[in-house]
């Protein structure tokens, strides 16, 4: 985001909207980023000006995350596609147990939008980045013409740094390791369809959207060498999740439904629209498999977290050759929980 300083008349942000030229590289996309983004995100690196950031890293492995954003509706309860973007780049970092450094951001504009809804989103999106301490060092604006884009996507890129020692990954699961989720699942995926939906409920469902980091920290902190892997459940749920960790490690899973946290009001919203909670999707909750010896002292400095406060052991890792996830109903029968088949809930990240 290079720009220079500019002495003119300023965005009118509260009913101006965003055109052509603030994507044609001239004064007013200068502008833009000066008013919008420059504001938004401040920091030493970006008010540089220059098209690249520098910077030292710390000793240790890099991990580095891209992800695309096109949720809709842009604005939800508990977030937006801002706040969502920095949350889900930093997650995927944090999985692989990495301490996030920096991000960078990209925005697909359509010509038209609201310049207010532009600056509401960087803000949220800076602030985000400032409350997880990770600084938004550079980045890149792009606008489209009407009806070519969907009024607003972002793309973020991050990098992290991974401690000496640690290595968690999808083949590291084994027979005998058990199954611990954070907290609550399907808060997230309910509270954007509501939202888009037009859905009343008596109590308002917040999404989950948040920055994992210093729960991940805590949990390696509590079990360390025991941590098998760590994965964030966000498209198609924990059922996904788990199904993809049963490919990558070879084996199966055997979970226990009452165990599994889901809101009363996210069951009761979940069964009238006819979904399952187990495949709707979350961004502040993570699953973890951990060696048998150590479930409980991870899940006791879990819990010690406000992030994981509803902590709960689900299942176990079994050997199975046809990498099943099978669980015990809370009815005391047996069902397969098999991957998401097509797309239950559109546009949720």
């Amino acid at each position: 985001m290079s720009t220079l300083r500019l002495r003119a008349r300023r965005l009118d942000v509260r009913s101006g909207l965003v055109d052509l030229s603030h994507g044609a590289g001239g004064r007013a996309t200068a502008q833009l980023i000066d008013e919008i983004f420059r504001e938004a995100f401040d920091n030493p690196f970006l008010n540089q000006g220059n098209d690249q950031a520098a910077f030292d890293v710390p000793a240790g492995r890099m991990v580095m995350s891209t992800d695309g954003y096109v949720i809709w509706p842009l604005f939800f309860p508990g977030g937006d596609i801002g706040s969502l973007a920095v949350h889900g780049t930093i997650n995927d970092m944090a999985m692989a147990g990495a301490h996030p450094l920096h991000l960078a951001a990209s925005y697909i504009i359509e010509e038209g939008f609201p310049l207010a809804d532009l600056q509401r989103i960087a803000m949220s999106m800076g602030r985000a980045a400032r409350e997880a301490g990770v600084a938004i060092v550079t980045g890149d604006t792009k606008v489209v013409e009407r009806g070519k884009g969907d009024g607003v996507f972002i793309s973020t890129t991050g990098i992290g740094i991974v401690p000496p020692g640690l290595d968690l990954s999808g083949d590291q699961a084994m027979p005998g390791d058990r199954v611990i989720v954070s907290g609550s699942i399907g808060d997230h995926g309910v509270a954007v369809m509501s939202k888009r939906n037009n859905l009343g409920f008596e109590t308002e469902i917040l999404s989950d959207s948040a920055a994992l980091h210093g729960l991940v920290a805590a949990m390696v902190e509590a079990a360390g060498p025991s941590l098998r892997l760590l994965r964030d459940p966000t498209r198609g749920g924990i059922a996904s999740t788990l199904n993809e960790i049963a490919q990558q490690s070879e084996v199966g899973f055997l979970i226990e439904e009452r165990t599994i946290p889901v809101m009363p009001e996210v069951a009761a919203a979940c069964e009238l629209l006819g979904l399952d909670p187990l495949y709707v999707a979350n961004e502040g909750k993570l699953v973890a498999v951990v060696a048998p010896d150590a479930a409980e002292v991870l899940l006791a400095g879990m819990r010690a977290h406000p992030l994981g406060r509803d902590a709960a052991l689900i299942g176990t890792v079994i050997a199975d050759e046809h990498r099943f996830v099978q669980m015990t109903t809370s009815f005391g029968g047996g069902r397969i929980v098999d991957w998401l088949a097509g797309e239950q809930l559109p546009r949720i990240c």
